[in-house]
């Protein structure tokens, strides 16, 4: 699994809350809210930024935690099956591809989604409300001042008709007047359908914003995923480059730095690197590029980059790891022979230098995976501390309880995930304890104090049973 993170749009791009309802392990309504507590004035301040045309501030980080099966990743989910009814269409009569609770007969009930996000200065409430069929509701909405102003509502009935009331978005354009009266599939989002139907000139700047902020904005990055374009990011970006080589040395994985090659190769060496139909479709993809390149990574440190110039011209990029030994002798290691670790700590540095420059909002699944304790907070606290009063948030989820910390976060940062009784997911705050300032999160946080850890049964029946069953076997 692969990632790209794309240049956002200028302006503010931050989520500020998020409810979700009947899909996967979350059944009623749960809230995950970025809105900062009004209680936690002076408690790193710099961590919020205010929302506009209100009083309220909207928090730059927060970490999510819970035992193993509490539904962490189900939220990180939720966020990526949203993104693609935003900007994805559906092919007919494939349903809506939606994932219900299984539990308490919740699946014949309608799943909902709603998300409250920030793009380019102003505040922006995108929701909907579907069944495996069909899409029953959908809103669009700007936010000012606790007051909506509703761009479209759209409504399909029991037969699957569609019916869009787009009087807030009558000023864009004909065309987009012309597609809310014929409503599009009622397995497919508005918003989706504009996408695909229409060219940005053709919806005006509101909703050019409001699909740049999925599109491009909003990143998700899942526990196994690398960036896909590492290596021509490294060859053409030297600040990332820079960025890279000192995290990896600073961060003692025995990488001194990169070493980045981009070599022109001929079309016969081309087809020996890729099976006929993978080229075929990198060629296709060129030609539909609007900025004449494509790349395709083939492995972990190699890819692939076409340019057309007039005529296509063919590089392979590779990426080489610089070790120097006791006499200080460069060493060079191929990606693939570099750690879990080193590796993965490569892949989400793009994430961290787009948010230094260009900002976006980026959600890790599982930061800790291949990852040292430390490696994980000094990736959090670099974040907040190079990226203070810049563009870019950041959610994890995690295991890792030394970023329990009211020094790296505040109260209102930090999230729980728990199932009930029913098996359906919860999610909390710190901010619902009371906490003290010099209280020792991460102590309490092991002894269950707040909730989202495992409870185990008692593992000293299994040793007893199976000391017994050893007994019983044969010599």
């Amino acid at each position: 699994m692969s990632y790209y993170v794309v240049i956002s749009p200028g302006g503010w791009i931050l989520i500020v809350s998020f409810s979700v309802a009947n899909f996967r392990s979350f059944h009623s309504e749960e809230t995950f809210s970025l809105v900062a507590s009004s209680r936690l004035v002076g408690s790193h301040d710099g961590h919020a930024v205010a929302i506009p045309g209100s009083k309220e501030k909207v928090l730059r980080s927060a970490v999510l935690y819970g035992a193993n099966g509490a539904g962490k990743s189900n939220l990180f989910k939720a966020f990526r099956y949203l993104k693609a009814v935003a900007l994805r269409p559906r092919e007919k009569n494939s349903g809506t591809g939606r994932e219900a609770f299984r539990f308490d007969g919740a699946v014949d009930e309608p799943s909902s989604f709603d998300l409250q996000f920030m793009a380019r200065g102003k505040l922006y409430r995108f929701g909907l409300k579907m069944n495996d069929q069909r899409i029953m509701e959908e809103w669009l909405s700007e936010v000012d001042g606790g007051r909506e102003k509703t761009l479209y509502e759209r409504i399909t009935d029991d037969q699957g008709k569609v019916t869009i009331d787009a009087q807030g978005i009558k000023n864009s354009g004909d065309k987009l007047r012309a597609l809310a009266t014929v409503g599009g599939p009622q397995n497919q989002s508005f918003l989706a359908t504009i996408c695909v139907t229409l060219e940005s000139p053709d919806y005006g700047e509101e909703l050019s914003a409001i699909l740049e902020w999925f599109d491009t904005g909003l990143t998700l990055i899942a526990p196994n995923a690398s960036f896909r374009t590492l290596g021509d990011l490294l060859a053409r970006d030297t600040n990332f480059k820079a960025l890279a080589d000192d995290f990896l040395r600073l961060s003692s994985t025995g990488v001194d730095h990169l070493k980045i090659a981009k070599n022109e190769i001929t079309e016969e060496e081309l087809r020996g690197l890729l099976p006929e139909d993978a080229l075929s479709k990198v060629l296709k993809g060129i030609n539909d590029n609007e900025e004449n390149t494509s790349i395709v990574r083939i492995s972990e440190g190699s890819e692939l980059l076409v340019e057309r110039t007039g005529e296509n011209h063919y590089y392979l990029i590779t990426v080489q790891a610089a070790h120097q030994d006791m006499a200080g002798k460069e060493i060079i290691l191929e990606l693939s022979e570099e750690s879990d670790g080193t590796r993965r700590l490569l892949n989400l540095m793009p994430a961290l230098h787009h948010m230094r420059t260009t900002g976006g909002v980026y959600l890790i699944d599982e930061i800790d995976r291949s990852l040292h304790p430390i490696l994980v907070m000094k990736f959090l606290e670099f974040f907040l501390t190079s990226c203070e009063g810049r563009l870019g948030q950041i959610i994890v989820t995690t295991h890792e309880s030394n970023l329990l910390d009211l020094e790296l976060l505040r109260r209102d940062e930090i999230w729980f995930a728990e199932k009930d009784p029913r098996a359906a997911t919860r999610l909390y705050s710190l901010t619902d304890f009371k906490v003290r300032k010099d209280l020792e999160i991460r102590k309490h946080y092991l002894q269950g104090r707040f909730g989202a850890v495992p409870f185990l049964g008692d593992m000293n029946r299994l040793l007893t049973e199976k000391g017994k069953a050893n007994e019983s076997c044969p010599a």
